[in-house]
């Protein structure tokens, strides 16, 4: 296809994609109407419910007016050729400068895509604040400060700037190195790096950003290690996370493999649920290092990434697709972001297709929290932290089917046989 053929068509998806999420948002919301449903009933009364239905409103509010905004500015950028005109102006600047001279094309790309995440973030860091310090504040969750909320973003720019910094030089480099070839030696790359992250995630990364202690002596250490030795499931590490420094909502997750697993329990979960129900909650995420969830949701998006980098390596180097993003020649920055753009509709339906594999599992780790330790400490568990996280109880069908990685929880009280 020509540019212009190219652009239509990204252009066109932009729009259909658009339409499709303005459809499946007025459904949504509209469902939010619907009764409280009876199997969760023993737990809302009629105030706390409506005040769930408020908040979700609320929230669905800033997401479109959020996603309005960036319709607008990608057709803006799309159609008067601006992406392109930055890269053709950093790319002349760049080569005019001495300091570049050895290292061009890195500077010009690197560049490039420096002023990209900047001016991104500066653009989303307006409804990031009015969600946090308006929404969450208004409705009881936010207990982050200014202070936290900048801290944060710096660490966020400072990990962007060393991470994503050396994975984007690494793939140019390969890039120009192996033209088209690239693409396998990235994939295991990438691969390696996915793995270390989830083994390390919790050591390196996350302290970061929260303070992890090691669970005291008590009741609760107790409970868990006991549950753990009934189900020949040995975890020496357990952790309580400051969650509640930035929000109310409450979580829990397990990461690592094999003697480097680590539980993590937000202080706000332990704060809010009785030990069965915690017990119960461990015992939802033991199923899903039991069934090997965790492995085979790793596998699948090892095998999307390859599978996404070959058909790059189809396009990195397609002059048009350079052309019909507004530059003047070939750029390998331009073609990564037309490529995202022109394959959303492939990443759309593998999306589709993993969450249907992840509702599945949660079903599978429901069920075997159930069989474990107890389907109605489990029940109660799931219809506590929906409560207190203002969860949406009745999302549509079609917003359920394309977007949720999880059942509603209504529907996982319905599978466990809880009325």
């Amino acid at each position: 296809m020509d540019a212009f053929a190219i652009k239509s068509l990204i252009i066109g998806i932009l729009v259909f994609d658009f339409l499709v999420e303005r459809i499946l948002d007025y459904l949504n919301i509209k469902n939010l109407n619907a009764p409280l449903p009876k199997n969760v009933a023993d737990v809302y009364d009629t105030a706390e419910y409506a005040k769930s239905q408020a908040y979700q409103k609320e929230k669905e509010k800033v997401e479109q007016f959020q996603s309005y905004f960036q319709f607008a500015l990608y057709i803006l950028l799309l159609t008067q050729g601006y992406l392109g005109g930055l890269y053709d102006y950093i790319k002349s600047y760049v080569e005019a400068s001495s300091v570049f001279s050895q290292a061009s094309f890195y500077a010009a790309n690197l560049l490039f895509f420096g002023v990209l995440f900047i001016v991104s973030d500066i653009l989303s860091t307006p409804f990031a604040w009015y969600n946090t310090f308006v929404v969450e504040e208004k409705y009881g969750f936010n207990k982050s400060t200014v202070k936290l909320f900048i801290t944060d973003k710096l660490k966020g720019y400072l990990l962007a700037i060393i991470i994503g910094g050396i994975i984007i030089s690494l793939l140019l480099f390969l890039i120009q190195s192996l033209g088209t070839s690239f693409w396998w030696i990235f994939w295991l790359i990438i691969s390696v790096l996915i793995v270390c992250m989830n083994m390390f995630y919790t050591s390196l990364l996350l302290p970061l950003f929260n303070k992890l202690t090691p669970l005291g002596d008590g009741e609760l250490k107790d409970a868990i290690q006991a549950y753990c030795s009934k189900e020949n499931f040995p975890v020496d590490n357990i952790y309580i996370m400051d969650g509640s420094k930035r929000s109310n909502k409450a979580n829990a997750f397990f990461s690592g493999f094999g003697k480097k697993k680590k539980i993590v329990l937000f202080d706000t979960l332990v704060d809010q649920h009785s030990i069965p129900e915690l017990i119960a909650i461990l015992a939802h995420e033991a199923g899903h290092f039991k069934k090997k969830h965790i492995i085979q949701m790793m596998v699948l998006s090892v095998l999307q990434i390859g599978v996404y980098l070959f058909l790059l390596s189809l396009l990195i180097n397609n002059e048009n697709l350079s052309l019909a993003m507004g530059a003047q020649g070939n750029s390998v920055a331009l073609n990564l972001i037309g490529f995202g753009l022109l394959f959303s509709p492939v990443s759309s339906i593998t999306g589709i297709m993993v969450n249907l594999l992840s509702r599945k599992n949660e079903y599978e780790a429901d069920a075997f929290a159930a069989k474990t330790s107890s389907a109605a400490d489990l029940g109660i568990a799931l219809k506590n932290l929906s409560k207190k996280n203002l969860s949406n109880l009745t999302p549509h069908p079609a917003y359920v089917f394309l977007h949720y990685s999880h059942p509603p929880v209504t529907q996982r009280l319905d599978a466990m046989g809880i009325k």
